[in-house]
């Protein structure tokens, strides 16, 4: 009896380790994700930059990727042509400006092991211009480098009501 005891603490013992996917909310880089949203907010160029890799890729709603410069191009004309720019969640009565969490994937025989986290939050802005304000659901994956750096992010929300509001302001200002 004793045997089988051993053998059924030991089964459950290597059966409850962790080998695969592992999913957290309130990890480091999650909370990386979150400081990069505050720096966004605050209009804080440098602290973006600090936790993006040299050589970022992005993909804003598209296969073709963008620049660090390109992108950082596109978040100053957002707060040019917005203000207030905030990011909410849910139904607002939460403080969190987004829903984030962090998955670390295994190395597996089609790809190598990966960490990326995923946020998804209601980007609301209201136009310096017109008064109006914009409110679009997003999602942004980040994919983690090895030097510990954003090396991927890939945007998806639609963008149409922002851009004819950077262009109508661009347009005023001529």
């Amino acid at each position: 009896m004793k045997k089988y005891f051993i053998i059924f603490i030991s089964i459950l013992t290597v059966g409850c380790t962790s080998t695969g996917v592992q999913v957290t909310f309130d990890d480091e880089k999650s909370n990386l994700i979150r400081s990069h949203f505050q720096n966004y907010l605050a209009n804080d160029m440098d602290g973006l930059k600090s936790l993006w890799s040299s050589e970022l890729k992005v993909y804003p709603n598209s296969v073709e990727a963008i620049t660090q410069d390109e992108l950082i191009g596109l978040l100053q004309a957002q707060h040019a042509t917005f203000s207030p720019i905030t990011m909410t969640f849910g139904d607002g009565e939460s403080d969190a400006n987004a829903f984030v969490e962090t998955t670390n994937y295994p190395d597996t025989p089609v790809s190598d092991a990966s960490t990326w986290t995923q946020s998804w939050f209601t980007w609301n802005a209201t136009s310096k211009l017109t008064g109006e304000t914009i409110s679009l659901p997003g999602h942004i994956s980040f994919k983690w480098g090895d030097d510990g750096k954003i090396a991927e992010e890939y945007h998806f929300y639609d963008t149409t009501a922002m851009v004819a509001a950077i262009q109508a302001a661009a347009s005023a200002a001529e």
